[in-house]
C-alpha cells in the first residue's frame, strides 16, 4: 500500500508538476476519509533549490529521505541543468528496494540518467519525446499517450498530464472512488484514457467549420445502436465521402476510430461504477459481443474488460 511519499524539488524544477505533487499526495484530506500520505518536500542537494521560475524552494530534508519512500516523485527541469550522479544512483537504489519513481514530463531524463528507462516503456512531453529516445536508445518511448505504467516505473507526459498520472496511481492503489474524489477535490477529470490515442475530448470546430457537434451528440446517445459511416453521414444530411472527410478535419481522426473510442469510454464507465455482466455491457456499448468488447480493449487499453474491472472498480462500501 502506498503511504510514504517523497517528491524532489530538483534545481531548475517547474513549478507547476512539482505543484502537482504536492497537491495530490501532499494534503491531508483524512477527514473526508481519503488517505492521507507520510508527505516530505526533499531537497535534491540538500540546500535551498532554485526552480526555472526565480524563486527558490526550501525542502525539510535532504536527499537521505529517499531511503525510505515508497514512491519517489519527480517533477519536470529544465534540462539545460544536469542533474547529480548521486542522486541518479538512489532512484535506482529506491527501485531496486521495491519503491516507486513517478516522472512528469522532462522528470523523464532523470530516469532515463539513473538507468530505469532501459528496456522499459516510457513517455515523456512530446516536444521532447525524441531527445530522450536519442539519449536513452534502450528505452521505449511512446509519444501519443498521457502516461506509461511499467511499474514500478511510470512516466507521464507534460504539464496537465501529470494529474492524469498521478490520478492513475491512486486509481491503482486505492479504486476510483477515492481518485474520483481527489479529482473532484482538484476540479480535474476523474479519469482520461491511459493514451490520447485512446481519448479524445469532443473536438472544438476549426475556424471557418460548420460544427458537426449536433451529430456527435446523437451518436453518444445511441452507441449501442449499429452506426455506420452511412448511417453518420445521413444524420449529419451528408454524403459519406463529405461527411469521412469533414469528420477528419474537425476531429482529426476517423468517424469508426472516434465511435470505438467512446464506446470504449462508456464501458470503462459501466466497468467502474457498476456489477452489470460484462456481455450485457458489449451490448450497451455497441460492441455486440463480449468477443468483441475484448478485441478492442485488447487494442486500445492494452488489458480485458475483467482485468480492468479487477483494477478500477470501486470498492463496495458496507451498510
Amino acid at each position: 500500500m502506498l503511504r510514504d511519499v517523497a517528491v524532489v524539488a530538483l534545481e531548475g524544477a517547474h513549478a507547476f508538476e512539482l505543484g502537482v505533487f504536492c497537491e495530490v499526495f501532499g494534503i491531508d484530506r483524512s477527514g473526508d476519509a481519503l488517505p492521507r500520505y507520510d508527505f516530505t518536500l526533499v531537497s535534491a542537494t540538500g540546500q535551498d533549490v532554485p526552480t526555472r521560475h526565480g524563486f527558490e524552494v526550501r525542502a525539510s530534508h535532504g536527499p537521505e529521505r529517499l531511503a525510505t519512500a515508497d514512491l519517489i516523485c519527480v517533477p519536470a527541469y529544465d534540462l539545460r541543468v544536469r542533474q547529480s550522479d548521486h542522486l541518479a544512483e538512489q532512484l535506482r537504489a529506491a527501485v531496486e528496494r521495491g519503491a516507486r519513481v513517478l516522472s512528469i514530463c522532462t522528470g523523464a531524463f532523470l530516469l532515463g540518467q539513473a538507468g530505469l528507462l532501459d528496456g522499459r516503456r516510457c513517455t515523456t512531453h512530446w516536444q521532447y519525446t525524441g531527445e530522450l529516445a536519442r539519449r536513452h536508445p534502450q528505452a521505449r518511448v511512446e509519444s501519443d499517450v498521457l502516461y506509461v505504467d511499467e511499474d514500478p516505473v511510470i512516466t507521464g507526459a507534460g504539464t496537465a498530464a501529470g494529474v492524469d498520472t498521478c490520478l492513475h496511481l491512486v486509481r491503482k492503489e486505492h479504486g476510483s472512488a477515492v481518485a474520483n474524489a481527489i479529482a473532484r477535490r482538484m476540479v480535474a477529470p476523474p479519469h482520461r484514457e491511459g493514451g490520447q490515442r485512446q481519448y479524445r475530448e469532443r473536438p472544438q470546430p476549426r475556424e471557418g467549420t460548420a460544427s458537426l457537434s449536433p451529430v456527435l451528440t446523437w451518436i453518444e446517445a445511441n452507441l449501442d445502436h449499429d452506426l455506420t459511416v452511412e448511417a453518420m453521414a445521413h444524420r449529419a444530411h451528408l454524403s459519406p465521402r463529405t461527411f469521412a472527410r469533414r469528420f477528419q478535419q474537425e476531429t482529426g481522426t476517423t468517424p469508426l476510430q472516434w465511435l470505438t473510442g467512446q464506446r470504449i469510454l462508456l464501458a470503462q464507465h459501466h466497468l467502474e461504477t457498476t456489477d452489470e455482466p460484462i456481455t450485457a455491457i458489449a451490448r450497451r456499448t455497441g460492441f455486440g459481443t463480449i468477443d468483441n468488447l475484448r478485441h478492442h480493449f485488447a487494442r486500445r487499453l492494452g488489458t480485458s474488460p475483467q482485468g480492468y474491472r479487477r483494477t478500477f472498480r470501486a470498492p463496495h462500501k458496507e451498510s
